[in-house]
């Protein structure tokens, strides 16, 4: 006769393999689709612009657009997750954003444009929130955050993959393919979604579903047998943003927020401006491209390292340590002058930093709230990162403005890279005297 657990050492015990690699990759092909198409957008602009005849800058509202409705997004279909499912809110969220790609191949103006980013947004934002928490429930503990910081790195691998192609398919089949083919491709998954990806287990057993919950375990191979309790007292709470700052949770959620609008604010902010720099600096728009490739390969690598030195560890200090070295890196970035290599290695070394490092802060947000709200507690870190992801490109709009100097500009976003290291530092020790208060689940 099998050993029995409770459901979370029943998943700790259980080998991580086929089944639970096939929820995760299809995870993290989502978080893929919305790098391709956070990227896609500004490479096709300058085409729109062309075929509609009008200023390419008319196209910051429809930016900001798809950013706005991914942050209402995140928050929206977050709580959601927590109070109807994770399952039917990723099925209505990656059927929005699939209908937005395509809905983008009819418009004819920029207002029509605008609402249909704005739609299509509130999709991949709504995803989000989701995969992060499908990802975390069904890792062991012991590699949780290495696996969910490489789920999430199909975010900038999909952004790399955006710019080559569309520096490819723009010019033979025009901008309009590349939205054909980023709503049909999750249209095609849909299926996969449907019928492969389960319900959370942990979900489901505070729902009372033990049936549904022992049927996962059994595909999961787990040695051992559930015995029907949860972790140590873990109990259902009311999916509210209001839970996250009750019982000890209120300065570990306030850090987070602050981690993650940093840290997106960052991001985008070197996305936005490295083309600027490329030109500044004489080196022309293909090594820009090259540059915003670098950052995002770097981004994938890091994440994959520095999350194993956070499970190695059981520690947020890697993340910290990553942040600072990136600040130093990014620093770095002003100074390269007209050299096309200098530009790919310090960019590569901002990516592995700062971009590895997000990945894992994101990783980490997962970890912070039990089963119950956990969902809610993700979309709303992720909400305020977008909000992070949208005063990016304007701050330095505005420091352009005032006749800052590349060195300086890029000084600014090493002391935010410092901001988010002194963030997440101060994270661990709030989220262990909350734990000692409230069991996550």
């Amino acid at each position: 006769m099998r050993e029995t657990a409770d459901l979370d050492e029943v998943i700790d015990s259980a080998p991580f393999g086929a089944f639970q690699i096939s929820v995760v990759a299809l995870c993290a092909i989502v978080a893929m689709i919305d790098g391709f198409d956070t990227q896609v957008i500004g490479m096709v602009a300058p085409a729109i612009a062309a075929e509609w005849n009008v200023y390419p800058t008319l196209f910051g509202p429809v930016f900001s657009s798809g950013l706005f409705g991914g942050m209402i997004g995140a928050l929206m279909m977050g709580q959601a997750g927590d109070r109807w499912g994770r399952k039917p809110v990723l099925i209505a969220a990656i059927l929005l954003f699939s209908l937005g790609s395509l809905a983008t191949c009819l418009t004819q103006n920029v207002t029509e444009l605008m609402i249909v980013r704005l739609i299509t947004g509130l999709g991949l934002g709504g995803a989000l929130p989701i995969i992060i928490s499908i990802a975390s429930e069904f890792s062991p503990k012991r590699h949780r955050t290495n696996i969910v910081a490489f789920m999430f790195c199909g975010f900038p691998l999909g952004s790399a993959i955006g710019g080559i192609i569309s520096a490819k398919i723009i010019p033979l089949l025009g901008w309009k393919s590349l939205f054909w083919g980023g709503g049909l491709f999750p249209l095609l998954l849909l299926p996969f979604f449907l019928f492969f990806v389960p319900e959370s287990a942990r979900f489901l057993a505070l729902r009372g579903k033990r049936d549904a919950v022992r049927r996962i375990f059994e595909r999961m191979g787990s040695a051992l047998t559930w015995s029907g309790a949860t972790q140590s007292g873990a109990q259902e709470q009311s999916a509210s943003v209001f839970t996250l700052f009750r019982q000890g949770r209120a300065w570990m959620t306030a850090l987070m927020w602050a981690t993650l609008f940093l840290s997106l604010l960052l991001t985008v902010f070197l996305a936005s401006w490295l083309p600027l720099l490329a030109r500044e600096a004489g080196l022309g728009m293909e090594a820009a491209v090259l540059a915003i490739t670098s950052l995002n390969v770097g981004g994938i690598i890091g994440g994959f390292v520095i999350g194993r030195l956070c499970d190695r560890t059981a520690s947020a200090k890697p993340i910290a340590a990553a942040y600072v070295l990136g600040a130093v890196a990014i620093s770095l970035i002003g100074m390269i002058g007209h050299s096309n290599l200098g530009l790919l290695v310090i960019t590569f070394l901002a990516g592995l930093f700062t971009v590895g490092a997000q990945m894992c802060a994101i990783a980490l947000s997962s970890h912070l709230y039990e089963t119950s709200i956990r969902s809610t507690g993700v979309g709303w870190a992720f909400g305020i990162g977008r909000v992070g992801a949208v005063v990016g490109p304007i701050a330095g709009g505005i420091l352009i403005g005032m006749q800052i100097s590349i060195q300086a500009l890029f000084l600014v976003a090493a002391a935010v890279a410092l901001g988010s290291a002194l963030a997440v530092l101060t994270i661990k020790p709030r989220l262990a005297r909350a734990n000692a208060a409230q069991p996550i689940g």
